[in-house]
């Protein structure tokens, strides 16, 4: 029997956790004899689960990353999107990089306890840090739980910089914050938007914003004086490729500073995700986008080498790196992110913001 595609999500199946030596089949066991007896088992629900870190903070020790730290107050990622790289550290859970790294999000409620404790800690003097450098800090479940909320004011009170990245528009719920953070050079914010085609946007990322949300977070945030930098990642070949130029040119238009980018890159037990997936999304290109993006990576799905893992190589990466080059010269000319303020950092802030 044909296997049916799961809508609402990104991986289609759970691939075997590489960190358990026995994997348990009672799922699997249970899904196929509702299978034979004509019946229709809901799994399709997310399950949220609370864990209690000792850190907040990640050390981000790779040469090309632009940042120091990263702070995730979620692990797993509601959004789904199919190419994520963040997948594989689902495995050091204990769970799955496939359906369960969508549907099990741990959460971290004491992550605005921990990250006030780090920056007023003796030895903290104010680095680079990422609000999702992993998984996305305004994933659904944020709306309930308010966790980057709470972490935003930290900031805030100690005057501490960061920058941020999210594909989701409730980070407009916290305008009043980063207004305020904005104006002192606090805080800087990354929309990843990976295509202007709605259809593109559904099967590449089945739980995140829409198209025109994202577009809309992107001028309301600019028109809050918030700067704003879009991401346009990963580029897959044969699916978003040809969208550089709009794509820049549309978003140019509602005031971002610049824009980034990243080669797709399938490393660990992402490539067999996305190789299933891919084969059920696009059967008639399959084989084109997985050979082409092997073409990126010296003729492999999975590229770790450093320098080349985010960028990729060959013909097709040169043509890339050149429409981004002129998208920017035609419509970002001189435009770049402000730096931020890391000298209005103060860890022995007590006042209370009576704002909020």
């Amino acid at each position: 029997m044909k296997s049916e595609f799961i809508y609402g999500r990104g991986a289609q199946h759970n691939t075997h956790n590489r960190f358990l030596k026995h994997s348990s089949e009672i799922l699997d066991d249970f899904l196929s004899y509702c299978e034979a007896e004509n019946e229709k088992a809901d799994t399709n629900k997310t399950s949220y689960l609370e864990i209690f870190p000792k850190t907040i903070l990640n050390k981000v020790n790779s040469p090309d990353i632009g940042f120091n730290y990263s702070m995730n107050p979620y692990q797993g990622c509601e959004h789904g999107c199919i190419y994520c790289y963040a997948r594989n550290t689902h495995e050091y859970w204990g769970y799955s990089a496939g359906l369960d790294f969508e549907r099990k999000i741990l959460y971290k409620s004491n992550a605005a306890e921990l990250l006030e404790k780090k920056l007023r800690s003796r030895s903290w003097i104010p680095e680079r840090i990422m609000f999702s450098g992993n998984t996305d800090c305004y994933q659904p479940i944020e709306k309930k739980l308010n966790i980057t909320r709470e972490m935003l004011k930290v900031l805030l009170k100690l005057k501490h910089p960061v920058g941020m990245i999210t594909k989701n528009a409730l980070i407009l719920r916290d305008l009043d914050i980063l207004k305020e953070m904005a104006k002192l050079n606090l805080v800087n914010v990354s929309i990843s938007i990976t295509s202007l085609s709605e259809q593109t946007r559904r099967t590449l990322e089945p739980r995140t914003a829409s198209v025109k949300k994202r577009l809309e977070t992107v001028e309301k945030l600019v028109n809050n004086s918030i700067p704003v930098n879009v991401m346009m990642a990963p580029i897959i070949p044969a699916i978003n490729n040809h969208e550089i130029l709009p794509l820049v040119k549309r978003v140019s238009e509602l005031g971002a500073s610049s824009v980034g980018y990243t080669i797709v890159r399938l490393n660990g037990a992402i490539g067999e995700i996305f190789t299933n997936w891919v084969q059920k999304a696009y059967p008639d290109r399959a084989n084109k986008i997985l050979n082409q993006i092997k073409d990126c990576h010296g003729g492999s799905l999975n590229d770790s080498r450093y320098g080349k893992r985010i960028k990729g190589e060959g013909k097709f990466v040169e043509q890339v790196a050149m429409q981004f080059k002129l998208a920017r010269n035609l419509y970002l000319k001189n435009k770049e992110l402000p730096k931020l303020n890391y000298a209005l950092f103060d860890k022995h802030q007590t006042n209370q913001m009576k704002l909020f």
